[in-house]
């Protein structure tokens, strides 16, 4: 399949995690805002300024972790990915940027997504409980084998059991030629937890069971 054009969807809102080009391309934002103008755009403020600077002016709304916003009649809550400080305990260095994830409330499913985590969040209590604590239904959870920069397989899983999730969809593969993977080794390693793989290009609907 070719990729998908960006105004293909009806968009009403736009999250972002982090300034990232391949979590906020200003290129598909652009192709969005121009094909819903009312569409809005929330994110951390260096993502939020990135997309002024790139020209486009659909309304933003700068957000940090723990902070609450409203999309319609959903809500969304901001959590953090990679702490700011880093893990010096883990040898870890502060990440370049702020890096969010979110929990949003969507008919009554708390769906979390997770950004790119560090790779030893499930290790550590003070990342995990605010994401706990809003009970998310489903995860979307970046992870790779080999890369470092987020959960490896096992600690993918870890992450899952830890935030008590019902379901999991793996994110960041098909989407990197170099640094492709296969969903089906990380479903293994979830223990319990229904893991959910939407096809390139391709799109589910989650019902909580």
């Amino acid at each position: 399949r070719p990729p998908l054009h960006e105004a293909s969807l009806h968009t009403d809102f736009v999250l972002l995690t982090h300034d990232h080009g391949d979590h906020t391309c200003t290129e598909s934002i652009a192709r969005i805002a121009a094909a819903y103008p009312d569409v809005q755009i929330v994110g951390p403020a260096e993502s939020i300024q990135r997309v002024r600077d790139a020209g486009i002016t659909a309304a933003a709304t700068t957000i940090a972790a723990g902070d609450v916003a409203s999309l319609s009649t959903m809500t969304a809550h901001a959590v953090y990915a990679k702490p700011p400080e880093g893990l010096p305990s883990d040898d870890i260095a502060p990440p370049d940027v702020t890096h969010l994830g979110y929990v949003v409330e969507a008919s009554g499913v708390r769906v979390y997504i997770s950004g790119d985590p560090v790779n030893t969040f499930a290790e550590h209590e003070a990342l995990l409980a605010p994401v706990r604590d809003l009970e998310p239904d489903i995860g979307l959870l970046t992870n790779h084998p080999s890369e470092g920069e987020f959960p490896f397989f096992a600690g993918s899983a870890k992450m899952a059991s830890a935030l008590g999730l019902k379901a999991a969809v793996p994110a960041h593969y098909a989407c990197f030629v170099a640094r492709n993977y296969d969903p089906q080794e990380w479903a293994a390693t979830l223990v319990e937890i229904e893991p959910i793989i939407i096809p390139y290009n391709q799109s589910t609907v989650y019902l909580p069971r």
